[in-house]
């Protein structure tokens, strides 16, 4: 079983930067591929980037890539979602979560596919 817990969240201007860091807990990290997901009010959980194992390959959900970037540090056993130049539409509940991957490059971007999941940490960005 592994624990996630995300840090890093908080209120920020449009156009900021935030890093969010999520440490695993209890499971060999180098195994797992990572994910981040967000919330927004009254939204469903949405798809904003995963990492695979062996950080060779990052996928990013619509409207993120070019500004935020995820990678890891497995030494750490940690994972960092690093966000630039914020919207409003960015704000929401950030969530990491993580999935053992049999493949050293996966990615994915289903929620259904991961087994674990932190707490959430909140991202509000002010226009």
């Amino acid at each position: 079983q592994v624990e996630l817990v995300e840090s890093g969240g908080g209120l920020v201007q449009a156009g900021g930067s935030l890093r969010l860091s999520c440490t695993a807990f209890g499971r060999t990290f180098g195994s797992d591929a990572m994910g981040w997901f967000r919330q927004g009010p009254g939204k469903e959980r949405d798809f904003v980037a995963s990492i695979s194992r062996n950080a060779a390959s990052t996928e990013f959900g619509d409207g993120v890539e070019g500004r935020f970037t995820i990678f890891r540090d497995n030494a750490q056993n940690t994972v960092y979602l690093h966000m630039n130049d914020l919207k409003p539409e960015d704000t929401g509940v950030y969530y990491c979560a993580a999935r053992r991957s049999p493949w050293g490059s996966g990615t994915y971007w289903r929620a259904d596919e991961y087994d674990a999941w932190g707490q959430g940490t909140q991202v509000t960005v002010s226009s």
